[in-house]
């Protein structure tokens, strides 16, 4: 298998830590990998603040490729992360090979991530932010009280998600999506986790977040756990990112 140039951008909450066991089996097999950093995430917490928005992580994926000058690159967005990683590709499509969704899709175009849950879920995160968030970022959740609502996730993937989290500036989820169509040229696959490709297919006419995931160019790849398969199936998720780049 030839070598590809794998960049790996996290959702909510996370920094490129919680990527390791997956970078760590990409590399082994030859790949270069990038895992991301965003600005206020990681070892970047430091440069949070309150005007820190989706803008801001678009910006600093476009400086990576352009810093490294990759071309063909494999582009992997988890969650909020696909915001991220199709704006970027949005920006700068003549670098990127093929973008994947790992248990997220494009959002459509004035959508924003606070939105992708419902106005009540919305209301629920922006309490949460005023009150424990100085009115500007939202913490991370209860990782152990969601870990025990799934069978077979683990105190190590835990222990990994609580040690890779920090809290999300919340202008990175209310900015809206802003995308001019180039990205809808570049070839596309979904890892799917928490749902299958036949609900995809059966919400998408009726849900806009789903809309996207059933037009252009896209193959699937079936990989049933949580949300978070870097640290539940991190050895599985790495073979499909490979399967993605063949």
């Amino acid at each position: 298998m030839n070598p590809s140039t794998y960049v790996l951008v996290p959702g909510f909450w996370l920094g490129a830590s919680v990527w390791r066991p997956v970078a760590d089996q990409l590399g082994e097999h030859g790949h270069v990998v990038h895992a991301v950093d965003l600005s206020g995430m990681g070892e970047r917490a430091s440069l949070a603040s309150p005007e820190t928005d989706l803008t801001t992580h678009v910006d600093e994926v476009v400086h990576l490729l352009e810093q490294h000058d990759l071309h063909d690159v494999v582009l992997v967005g988890h969650s909020y992360g696909a915001l991220v990683t199709t704006g970027a590709a949005d920006r700068a499509p003549e670098r990127v090979g093929r973008l994947v969704y790992v248990d997220s899709g494009p959002l459509p175009d004035g959508m924003a991530q606070a939105d992708f849950e419902g106005p009540d879920a919305r209301a629920a995160n922006e309490d949460l932010v005023r009150t424990h968030g100085e009115g500007w970022k939202l913490a991370p959740p209860a990782w152990a009280v969601l870990a025990a609502e799934v069978p077979d996730v683990g105190d190590d993937a835990v222990a990994a998600l609580a040690d890779a989290s920090q809290p999300q500036p919340w202008r990175t989820a209310t900015q809206q999506v802003e995308l001019a169509g180039a990205w809808e040229r570049l070839p596309r696959t979904g890892v799917l986790c928490t749902f299958t490709l036949e609900q995809v297919r059966q919400m998408a006419p009726h849900a806009p977040v789903f809309a996207h995931m059933v037009d252009g160019d896209w193959t699937y790849v079936e990989l049933p756990t949580w949300h978070w398969p870097m640290v539940s199936r991190p050895v599985e998720l790495a073979r499909a990112l490979e399967s993605a780049s063949r």
